[in-house]
């Protein structure tokens, strides 16, 4: 899925090329650079969570490259198509963004937004709250207390 995901945007990319310079190809041959590490890295998390963090970054970006450099009048025929496909890329971003996201969950990655509405956090945490039932009965007693054999080096 990551393959083909990144050929259809390093095509529909090459062909904004012919409308956009300058910042439009550096920006997006980057983070296809990036999906490419995630595709040769098939289990690591970082790879996917960059090409991800890109392409959402990238989405910003064209947008801002596409309303700034587009013009109007002035555009050949062939410009034109290479604007239509920069503009094409942007609209398939979002999906582009989920697919990928399933892959990281699918790499086991975590939950990036943990926000309070969508139900229950699943984070867990080592510590004890203070009025925690579980208190140890002598807080000052050593492992020796506990039944754990005092560990020798």
């Amino acid at each position: 899925m990551c393959a083909t995901i990144l050929l259809v945007h390093w095509l529909l990319t090459t062909w904004g090329c012919i409308a956009f310079e300058g910042p439009y190809p550096w920006a997006n041959f980057t983070i296809l650079a990036l999906g490419v590490w995630a595709v040769a890295q098939r289990d690591s998390i970082d790879a996917i969570s960059l090409f991800l963090g890109g392409l959402a970054a990238t989405i910003f970006l064209d947008i801002v490259h596409i309303s700034i450099f587009y013009q109007r009048t002035g555009f050949s025929d062939t410009e034109r198509f290479g604007a239509g496909m920069a503009i094409l890329s942007l609209l398939l971003k979002p999906l582009s963004c989920c697919f990928v996201y399933h892959m990281y969950r699918e790499r086991g990655g975590e939950l990036l937004l943990h926000i309070g509405f969508l139900g229950p956090s699943q984070e867990r945490s080592d510590y004890q709250t203070i009025d925690s039932p579980e208190a140890p009965t002598d807080p000052f007693g050593g492992s020796e207390s506990r039944g754990h054999a005092p560990q020798g080096y």
